[in-house]
């Protein structure tokens, strides 16, 4: 997988990055929002240049965002990516909680599915967020052969429907 992480904060970016790319994925490190932000638009514009737009095929797999960056904050940034591709992957990291003020108020602008991993969180914990393994369970509890899902090397978003639309099939026949 191919991702973005905007992590201010030196030694966690490299656990992550480090964690990751164990894993074989391509991790792109940024150290503040607005290089964030940077660095989403440039990639963003080279696969709308040269894929089929009607593909929906976004720059990265999965964009990981500390809440709390310098310049400007994670969720800014968050917001700022899907206003241009509302079909790309956002994943906040964040060490306050959905209960305090001061993530609420910003998150409420947010109009798309995001997903947050509280700090601290384990490799594991990274690992399993950015891996699907949330999806790739739910789709096994349906008795579906996850390596041939595997092998498909579906999007994020193509996963998530693909369960929503297996749970109503299933629902529907029960």
């Amino acid at each position: 997988m191919k991702l973005l992480v905007g992590e201010d904060h030196y030694d966690t970016s490299v656990v992550y990055k480090t964690t990751l790319e164990d894993r074989g994925h391509e991790v792109r490190i940024e150290y503040n929002g607005e290089d964030s932000l940077k660095n989403y638009q440039e990639e963003f514009q080279k696969v709308t240049l040269n894929t089929d737009p009607t593909k929906h095929i976004p720059p990265y797999d999965s964009v990981i965002l500390d809440c709390k960056m310098p310049k400007i904050n994670g969720i800014e940034v968050g917001k700022e990516i899907l206003a241009v591709n509302p079909r790309q992957r956002i994943i906040f990291a964040s060490a306050y909680l959905l209960t305090e003020e001061s993530l609420i108020e910003p998150m409420k602008g947010i109009k798309h599915d995001v997903e947050i991993l509280h700090k601290p969180f384990t490799q594991q914990a990274l690992v399993d967020k950015v891996e699907n393994k949330e999806i790739y369970s739910e789709l096994q509890k349906l008795n579906i052969d996850i390596d041939c899902i595997k092998a498909a090397d579906f999007r994020h978003d193509q996963l998530r429907e693909m369960v929503q639309i297996l749970k109503s099939y299933k629902n529907r026949n029960e």
